[in-house]
């Protein structure tokens, strides 16, 4: 384990330096593991090195890895979620990052009264990856806020595309917030960090880049 957690260490070297290099603070913006697809020990690795904030895209995956990791740990869930699954991971969620539409907030606020959550935007067009449309942000937040949960911020995930469109995308994320009075932006993964940083993140998500290539599911 020493030698993997040495890797580790060495990988968020670099994205720290990334981070620096796109004009951010290393020791302000927070780093999230994204664990999907990586096993529990991944996951165990990563809070040697000194990270405590680590994320999850599917409900089975991050309530087998809440059993099984013995250190402390923030779990975020930041996959599309089906309402059913919401009762399964409520005992384990620090942050739910991916609330796209009141029937879910809703959900959450039953099993979890008070959440932290962020509303997520859709900026790429990409249909599959969930998001609300930047029109209806103000209301979704707003709804969240009726129902007990406390909204942190947002999240949204980069288009593809030359740096100057995902600039823009993340730009439009981080005024949206702005002009609702939300701190956290959580957007940028591990192949457009400096484009977010650039644009006002709080928090990115990274995988490849720091845990390396994940096993198939």
């Amino acid at each position: 384990m020493a030698g993997a957690v040495l890797t580790i260490v060495a990988a968020l070297d670099r994205i720290r330096e990334r981070i620096a290099s796109a004009g951010g603070d290393p020791e302000r913006i927070r780093i999230l593991a994204v664990a999907k697809g990586h096993p529990a020990e991944r996951v165990q690795e990563v809070l040697a090195a000194g990270l405590v904030d680590v994320g999850e895209s599917y409900a089975q995956e991050l309530v087998a890895k809440a059993d099984t990791v013995e250190s402390y740990v923030r779990w975020h869930f930041i996959g599309n979620l089906q309402r059913n699954k919401v009762r399964h991971v409520a005992p384990f969620v620090h942050l739910w990052q991916s609330v796209d539409r009141l029937s879910l907030a809703g959900e959450i606020a039953r099993q979890a009264p008070g959440a932290s959550v962020l509303v997520q935007v859709n900026v790429s067009g990409v249909e599959h990856q969930g998001g609300v449309a930047p029109e209806r942000v103000a209301a979704v937040v707003e709804g969240c806020g009726d129902l007990g949960l406390d909204v942190q911020g947002l999240m949204a995930i980069g288009p593809q595309g030359p740096e100057t469109v995902v600039r823009a995308a993340f730009g439009s994320v981080r005024a949206l917030a702005d002009g609702l009075g939300l701190a956290e932006c959580s957007m940028g993964m591990s192949a457009d960090l400096e484009a977010a940083v650039a644009e006002g993140a709080t928090m990115l998500r990274i995988g490849t880049a720091l845990m390396g290539p994940r096993s198939s599911r």
